[in-house]
């Protein structure tokens, strides 16, 4: 089980997710090590030597974006969003703080279409399921016949609208503000676009 510092997630993690729901997502999809690299193509896992810093790690990574299924970091973010040239990437996406806002803010728009699919619930029992259904859709990059790095954020509640006290599964019990619902003026912070990064994902897909 992958481990993370409650200090970085609370520091770095995008705030439309709460620490339970960010542990958990790392937990069941990310990499203990902020230099981990998965590539994947037609399904099949390609081994790469592992790399020691940085800058190898970022010549390992432009040799396959855009033609294969490339995750980067402790949230295994996948390294082809938001890009149109491999020339793009930049060490950034390596570093454990970054690698954890970019995943985290693309996570919870993942979290708002899957929301939005089960209708916006305000009953938190069907949450186990729904952040289950968004890892899923995390790692394999489809939800429902969607693709869901390439496709809009929904806006909209992530997860469960209103006032809400989370039990984590996988530790203490955190009480957390979700967004407003679908009728309230959005918050532009909770844009997986707008996550303080250098990739833009309002140009999100996958190559």
């Amino acid at each position: 089980m992958t481990m993370i510092d409650m200090a970085l997630i609370e520091k770095c993690a995008d705030p439309a997710l709460t620490p339970a729901i960010v542990e958990q997502f790392v937990n069941a999809a990310g990499s203990d090590d902020p230099l981990a690299i998965s590539v994947k193509v037609g399904g099949r896992l390609v081994l790469i030597p592992k790399p020691t810093d940085p800058a190898i790690g970022l010549d390992a990574i432009r040799n396959y974006v855009g033609q294969a299924n490339v995750r980067v970091g402790i949230t295994q973010f996948p390294a082809g969003v938001g890009i149109t040239d491999a020339s793009q990437l930049t060490t950034e996406i390596f570093d454990a703080c970054s690698n954890l806002r970019m995943g985290t803010a693309l996570f919870a728009k993942v979290g708002r279409m899957v929301t939005k699919w089960y209708g916006r619930p305000t009953n938190k029992d069907v949450l186990p399921q729904m952040i289950d259904d968004t890892i899923y859709a995390w790692r394999t990059g489809v939800f429902e016949g969607t693709r869901v790095f390439q496709a809009e954020d929904p806006g909209g509640p992530t997860f469960i609208a209103g006032k809400l006290r989370l039990e984590n599964p996988v530790g203490d019990i955190r009480s957390s503000e979700t967004e407003p619902s679908a009728d309230d003026k959005p918050l532009e912070t909770k844009d997986a676009g707008q996550a303080g990064m250098r990739i833009d994902l309002s140009r999100i897909g996958v190559r």
